[in-house]
C-alpha cells in the first residue's frame, strides 16, 4: 500500500485500511529477536558438545581442570586447525574417537544398571549432565562423593588408574534423591566386580596413553599438515 493512499485513508476514510496494513507488518516481524536465536543456538551447541564428548568435568568450560578433558579438548582444537582429509586430520580423528569410545563405554554401563533398576524411560534423562551443572545445587554432595569413591574402588565401572569422572557425582545426587543410589551401587558391585591384578594390567594396555597423544598432537602442530597418500584407507572424520 503506497504512502499517498495511506494518507488518503487516514484523512477521508475510516482507519480500517491503516489497521490492516499495520497488522500485515506485525505478521512479518519475527517472533524471536536475533539475539534470542543466537542464545538458543549457543545452548544447543553446548548440549551437543556435552552429549558428544561427555566431559568428565562438565562444569569446567575451559576443559582444563582434568588431564583427560584437557587432552581431548586440545585434540579437538588441533583437528579444527588441520586440513580436513589430510593424514594428520584422520590421525587426530582416530585419537578423538578412541577417547570418546572410552567415555561412552562407561556411560553404557551406567545406563544398563539404571534400566535394570527399572528406569527404562528415565535412564537417558538421569544420565544427562549439562554444562551448567553446579555443586551448589546438589542436595547430597557429601554422600554422593562417598558413593562415587565406592564405585571407583569396589567395582570395575571406572578405571582405577584415574580419578572417577565428576559428571557421575551429579547423577548419584539424583539417585540419592530418588532413594535408588544404594541399589545402584549394589547392582554395580554385582555386574562389574573389581578386577584382579592380571585383568587390571590387561586393561591398562588398552587404555589411551595420554602423553603419547599429546606428543602426537604436538608433532601435527609443529610439522604442519600432512598430505594424503594415494591408496591410503580413509579413517573416521568426526566433526567438532
Amino acid at each position: 500500500m503506497g504512502a499517498a493512499f495511506k494518507k488518503f485513508c487516514v484523512r477521508f476514510c475510516c482507519c480500517c485500511c491503516c489497521e490492516d496494513d499495520d497488522e500485515e507488518e506485525d505478521e512479518k516481524r519475527p517472533l524471536l529477536s536475533h539475539d534470542t536465536l543466537e542464545y538458543f543456538d549457543r545452548e544447543a551447541k553446548k548440549r551437543r558438545d556435552q552429549e558428544t564428548n561427555l566431559w568428565n568435568e562438565p562444569g569446567d568450560p575451559s576443559h582444563s581442570e582434568r588431564d583427560d578433558d584437557r587432552t581431548l579438548y586440545n585434540l579437538l582444537q588441533s583437528r579444527a586447525q588441520t586440513q580436513r582429509g589430510s593424514q594428520g586430520y584422520r590421525r587426530l580423528s582416530i585419537d578423538i574417537e578412541a577417547m570418546r569410545d572410552m567415555r561412552r563405554e562407561v556411560r553404557d554401563k551406567w545406563k544398563m544398571i539404571l534400566e535394570n533398576l527399572g528406569f527404562m524411560a528415565e535412564a537417558e534423562s538421569l544420565l544427562t549432565v549439562s554444562a551448567t551443572a553446579s555443586y551448589d545445587r546438589m542436595r547430597n554432595a557429601a554422600v554422593a562423593r562417598s558413593l562415587l569413591q565406592t564405585l571407583h574402588t569396589e567395582t570395575s565401572i571406572f578405571s582405577r588408574k584415574e580419578s572417577p569422572p565428576e559428571r557421575y557425582l551429579f547423577i548419584l545426587d539424583r539417585l540419592i534423591y530418588l532413594d535408588a543410589a544404594e541399589d545402584f551401587v549394589a547392582k554395580a558391585r554385582r555386574f562389574y566386580p573389581p578386577k584382579d591384578d592380571d585383568d587390571e594390567e590387561e586393561e591398562n594396555t588398552s587404555l589411551i596413553n595420554l602423553p603419547l597423544l599429546l606428543s602426537r598432537m604436538n608433532q601435527n602442530i609443529s610439522g604442519g599438515e600432512d598430505e594424503d597418500d594415494e591408496g591410503e584407507t580413509s579413517g573416521p572424520e568426526e566433526r567438532l
